[in-house]
């Protein structure tokens, strides 16, 4: 969890703030956390996949969550295809170059399982900003 409830209120204020589908996911999923109790942080560590001739890192990946009690890193990925098929790309990196590193990814159908069961917005609805 982000340090205080006060921290964690600007946090998910802001992300409701952009509006944009991500990071309307992402909030709502902070908010479930929350709400049974599971420890977070957002954002907390980016893994170096890939660097050029100089050492220099050319690819980077950031799990959107990390959960402490479940040793468990968390993306969420509610975008386009084209990105999601870039996404799992480094998350298959990731997973060759840190095998002891453990991430699920969400994609939008289990986004929207998640928020048909907790009756949260879906993607795509008035709620968050697409059509219905």
């Amino acid at each position: 969890m982000v340090e205080g409830h006060r921290a964690i209120g600007l946090f998910l204020g802001a992300l409701d703030e952009i509006g944009a589908p991500g990071y309307v996911a992402i909030g709502q999923f902070a908010r479930l956390l929350d709400f049974y109790g599971i420890e977070w942080a957002y954002e907390p560590r980016a893994f170096d996949l890939e660097w050029d001739g100089e050492g220099r890192v050319t690819q980077r990946f950031t799990p959107d969550f990390y959960l402490p009690a479940y040793d468990l890193y968390i993306e969420i990925t509610t975008l386009n295809q084209k990105l999601v098929t870039k996404k799992n790309r480094k998350v298959r990196r990731l997973r060759e170059r840190y095998p002891g590193v453990h991430v699920k990814v969400f994609y939008q159908r289990d986004y929207r399982t998640l928020a048909a069961k907790y009756g949260l917005a879906a993607l795509g609805s008035p709620e968050v900003g697409g059509a219905a």
